[in-house]
């Protein structure tokens, strides 16, 4: 599981950041991703972070990646609305 936090303040560039994480998974919360956990993913986004956006920046703007690895996927806990995340919305037994 790979998870992307950021805090841009200039709302154009924060919302061209998250039109491009969104190619590569969900939105978790306002400024949080979950994103597919392989090495070519990971290597894009930090390819993409490193050669586009982070001339960009300002002092103020932050990007968290992190990858957690299967133990640790794991020992998440979901609550609410999350919870269902990871379940199947259509059973197979009902089609």
């Amino acid at each position: 599981m790979l998870i992307v936090s950021y805090d841009i303040t200039n709302d154009k560039k924060r919302s061209r950041f998250s039109k491009f994480l969104k190619k590569f998974g969900n939105r978790m919360q306002y400024s949080v991703f979950e994103l597919r956990n392989s090495q070519r993913v990971l290597q894009n986004i930090v390819s993409e972070v490193e050669c586009k956006y982070k001339q960009k920046f300002e002092l103020t703007d932050s990007v968290y990646i992190m990858q957690l690895c299967e133990g640790c996927k794991k020992k998440v806990r979901r609550y609410g609305a999350a919870a269902h995340q990871e379940k199947e919305v259509v059973c197979l037994t009902d089609l």
